[in-house]
C-alpha cells in the first residue's frame, strides 16, 4: 500500500502547484473514517482506495480526483456524510465522492431493477463530470486485481460478468484500452478459466520456443526499415491479451494454432505525416492483408481514439498487426478523455466538457429518458458502450458513427430523433434502399421523411442502435397508451349503457375509491388491461348492479405468451383456425365489438375478413405455453398411440389435447394439441414422429 507522502510525492513530481494540503487531509480522513474495516484479503480496507489513488496518479489526474479516489468509499461504507466532506474537502470534491457514491454496486444481473437502478445512477452522475467514471474504473480496476480473495465462485463471477458487459466497454468508449484489456484479462480468468489457462499456457510456450525472440527480430526489423527512410520510430511489440485471442478463436470458429495474427506491433513517429509515410514504407515492403487497413487519423473513433491500423503478412507467412501514431496520439490513446484532465508541461489541465467531447454520453442520457424497463436499460446501454463501428456521411458531408450492420433508422436516429421518427425510407449513394438495408462503410445516406409518418413496429426487428431501439419504443408505448385508454373508454361507455338505472353525477369519482384506481386514465388503463372485470367496474359504479360475487379483488391477468404492436394487457386470442405459434409470421384482425385474433400471415381467413381492421404484429419475449395443432396419421395396430405419446414426451413437447377424427381397417387419424416453445419446436416434434414406424403421414394444420 501506498504511503501518505509516497502518494503525495506521486501527484507533486507531475504537477508541483498540487494542493499538498488537501491530498494530506484526504488520507488522513480516510484512514480515520474506515478504521478497522477489513478487505476479504485481510488487508485494511482504507488499503482498497488508496491503491484506486495511486492507480489515477498513473494516469497523472488532478489533485482534486485523487482526493476524490481517496475518499470514494467514505460516505458508502463509514459514518462520514456528504456534508463533512463538503466542509473539510470543499464544494468539487464533494460533488464528486457524491457521484460515485450514488453508484454503490451493481448487482448481479439476474437482479435487473437493482442493476438498471444503478446504472442509470452511474450514466447520470458520469454525464455530470467524466471523472466520476475515472474514479469508479480505477475502483473497479483495483477490485478486479485483487478478485481472487473472495471466497464464493458465484460471486467472483457475478463481479467478473459485470466488469465484462459494463466497466470494460466503458473503458474502451472512453478511449483507456489498457484499463479495457486488463479487466477483461481477469474477468476472462474467472468467467472462461480453462480457456484462460490453456490460452495464456500456449502464449508462455510461444515464448520459450523462441516466440519473444521473433517479436523483437521484427520489432527491429520494422525500425531498420523505417530508419532507412529517415523516419526515426519508436517501435514495440506484444502478443494480443487472451481475452482478445480468446474472442478471435470463437468469432472464427477456429484453433489457437490457426490463428496468424497474435502479434501486435506499434509504431510512434513525430508527426502526421510520418505516420502516412511509414504506412507506405510498411506496405512496399510486405504484402498487407486485404480488409485489415483502418485509417482512424482521418475519421477518429467516437472517442477521439486515433491512429492508422494495418496487418501484412510478415515472413513466413505470418500476420502482423501494426499500428502507427504519432506521441500525441499515442498519449490519447493511452489515456483516452483521462488525457483531458492530465496536467500538462505547460502547468494547466486541459479540461473539456464531457458532452462536448464525447456525443455517445448524450445519447446514453437520452436512452435514460426514453426506457421504460431494466431489461430495456441495460439492452440498450450496452449496445451504446460497444464499439465495432462503421462510418457514413449525411448530404453535407458530416460523419455519422454506427455500428456494423447499421441500417438507415439506426443512421435517422443517431442524426436526431424527429427524423427518425418520420422516417420513410432512404437514399445511399443516390440509390433508393429499404430502411431495413445495411449500411457500409463510406456510405452516403439521405433520409427521406413525412411527417405523416410515425415509427412502426417492424422497426425493431432490424434497428440495433440503443437510441433508434429506444426512441422506436417510445413512440409505441405512447401509441399504446392512447389506445388503450380508447379502448378502456369504449368499454366503459357500453357498461354505463348496461347500468340498470341512470349513473349519479359523482358515481365516477366514488367507483375510483372503491376500486382503488387514481384517476379516470387509470381507470380506463384497467378496464383495457382486465386489471379489474366488467362486473366489478359496474359494482363500484352502482353498488348492487352486478352481485356481491363482483365485489372480489382479482389479481392482475398476465399472459404466458406476448404480442409486439399490441396494447400491453389488451385481449388477444390464437386463432383456432391456424394456431399460430412463435416464430410463424403473425397478423392480428380486429373486428368491431370484438377482441384481437392472432393469425399466421397465410391464414385463408384472412381473405375473407372483409369487416376487420389488419394489425401489423410481432412474437414478444414471452411464448412459453403457445399450442400447435397437428393432424397425425397412425397405424391402427397396439401401442400405436403409446408410441406417438411417447415421441412427442422425449421433444420436450407437451400433449394438451387430442381427439380421434377417423378409424377405418388400416389408419386412425388423430388431431393432436401440442404445447411448444416455437415454431421450430413444433417442426421437431413433426419430423420426429414422421421417423416413427407407427406413423403413416403428419402435417401441421
Amino acid at each position: 500500500m501506498l504511503r501518505q507522502y509516497e502518494l503525495v510525492d506521486r501527484v507533486l513530481s507531475y504537477d508541483p502547484n498540487a494542493d499538498e494540503a488537501l491530498l494530506n487531509r484526504a488520507y488522513v480522513f480516510s484512514v480515520n473514517a474506515h478504521g478497522t474495516q477489513k478487505r476479504a484479503s485481510g488487508d485494511p480496507y482504507f488499503s482498497h482506495p488508496i491503491q484506486v489513488a495511486g492507480i489515477l496518479t498513473e494516469l497523472h489526474l488532478d489533485d482534486q480526483t485523487i482526493a476524490t479516489a481517496i475518499l470514494h468509499d467514505t460516505v458508502e461504507d463509514t459514518v462520514a456524510t456528504i456534508e463533512q466532506i463538503t466542509q473539510l474537502f470543499g464544494p468539487d470534491v464533494a460533488r464528486l465522492v457524491d457521484g460515485v457514491t450514488k453508484l454503490s454496486k451493481i448487482e448481479a444481473q439476474t437482479e435487473n431493477e437493482r442493476a438498471a437502478e444503478n446504472l442509470r445512477k452511474f450514466l447520470l452522475a458520469m454525464s455530470g463530470d467524466i471523472r466520476v467514471l475515472l474514479v469508479k474504473l480505477a475502483d473497479r480496476l483495483h477490485n478486479m486485481r485483487t478478485l481472487h480473495h473472495i471466497a464464493k465462485p458465484e460471486k467472483r463471477r457475478r463481479i467478473a460478468r459485470e466488469t465484462m458487459d459494463i466497466y470494460a466497454p466503458l473503458a474502451e468508449r472512453i478511449g483507456m484500452y489498457e484499463f479495457m484489456k486488463e479487466m477483461q484479462t481477469l474477468a476472462f480468468a474467472q468467467l472462461e478459466p480453462e480457456a484462460y489457462e490453456s490460452i495464456t499456457r500456449r502464449l508462455d510456450s510461444l515464448k520459450t520456443d523462441g516466440g519473444g525472440d521473433r517479436i523483437a527480430k521484427i520489432g527491429s526489423g520494422l525500425k531498420l526499415l523505417l530508419g532507412r527512410h529517415g523516419i526515426d520510430a519508436d517501435i514495440s511489440g506484444r502478443e494480443k491479451h487472451p481475452y482478445s485471442i480468446w474472442r478471435k478463436m470463437q468469432e472464427r470458429h477456429i484453433s489457437f494454432e490457426q490463428l496468424s495474427d497474435i502479434m501486435a506491433f506499434r509504431a510512434i513517429v513525430p508527426t502526421e505525416q510520418d505516420c502516412y509515410a511509414a504506412l507506405g514504407q510498411i506496405h512496399r515492403r510486405w504484402p498487407m492483408v486485404p480488409g485489415r487497413f483502418k485509417d482512424y487519423i482521418s475519421t477518429p473513433k467516437r472517442n477521439g481514439y486515433r491512429s492508422l491500423h494495418t496487418s501484412v503478412i510478415h515472413a513466413d507467412n505470418t500476420r502482423v498487426e501494426i499500428q502507427i501514431r504519432t506521441e500525441e496520439m499515442h498519449e490519447e490513446a493511452e489515456l483516452g478523455l483521462a488525457a483531458h484532465w492530465a496536467y500538462k508541461q505547460d502547468h494547466r489541465q486541459i479540461r473539456v466538457k464531457p458532452e462536448t467531447q464525447v456525443s455517445w454520453i448524450r445519447d446514453l442520457v437520452e436512452i435514460l429518458d426514453t426506457t421504460e424497463s431494466p431489461e430495456e436499460l441495460l439492452e440498450h446501454t450496452k449496445m451504446a458502450m460497444y464499439q465495432d463501428r462503421i462510418f457514413a456521411f449525411t448530404p453535407k458531408g458530416e460523419l455519422i458513427q454506427l455500428p456494423k450492420g447499421a441500417t438507415p433508422v439506426d443512421f435517422a436516429y443517431a442524426v436526431h430523433t424527429d427524423l427518425g421518427d418520420q422516417a420513410v425510407g432512404a437514399k445511399v449513394n443516390g440509390r433508393v434502399v429499404q430502411l431495413r438495408t445495411p449500411i457500409e462503410n463510406g456510405d452516403q445516406v439521405q433520409i427521406l421523411r413525412s411527417k405523416a409518418q410515425e415509427p412502426q413496429p417492424a422497426w425493431l426487428n432490424f434497428a440495433i442502435t440503443g437510441k433508434a431501439l429506444a426512441g422506436i419504443r417510445r413512440h409505441l408505448r405512447m401509441k399504446e397508451r392512447v389506445e388503450t385508454q380508447a379502448l378502456g373508454r369504449k368499454i366503459y361507455d357500453e357498461l354505463v349503457g348496461r347500468l340498470p338505472a341512470t349513473m349519479a353525477a359523482d358515481a365516477q369519482k366514488a367507483a375510483l375509491t372503491r376500486l382503488k384506481i387514481a384517476d379516470e386514465v387509470a381507470l380506463m388503463e384497467a378496464i383495457a388491461r382486465r386489471r379489474v372485470t366488467d362486473a366489478q367496474v359496474m359494482e363500484a359504479l352502482m353498488p348492487g348492479s352486478a352481485g356481491a360475487d363482483a365485489l372480489r379483488e382479482l389479481p392482475p391477468q398476465s399472459s404466458a405468451i406476448s404480442i409486439r404492436g399490441l396494447t400491453p394487457g389488451v385481449a388477444f386470442d390464437l386463432a383456432e383456425c391456424c394456431h399460430p405459434v412463435p416464430g410463424d409470421r403473425i397478423v392480428g384482425l380486429r373486428r368491431p365489438d370484438a377482441g384481437i385474433e392472432v393469425h399466421t400471415i397465410d391464414c385463408p381467413v384472412l381473405a375473407a375478413a372483409d369487416d376487420a381492421d389488419w394489425v401489423d404484429l410481432a412474437w414478444g419475449d414471452k411464448t412459453e405455453g403457445a399450442t400447435g395443432r397437428i393432424l397425425v396419421e397412425v397405424k391402427n395396430e397396439p401401442g400405436a398411440l403409446g408410441t406417438i405419446a411417447t415421441i412427442i414426451g422425449a421433444q420436450m413437447a407437451n400433449i394438451v389435447n387430442l381427439r380421434l377424427d377417423n378409424r377405418d381397417t388400416g389408419f386412425h387419424t388423430n388431431t393432436i394439441d401440442v404445447e411448444v416453445h416455437d415454431v421450430q419446436h413444433l417442426m421437431r416434434v413433426i419430423a420426429a414422429l414422421r421417423a416413427a414406424d407407427a406413423v403413416n403421414a403428419v402435417e401441421r394444420v
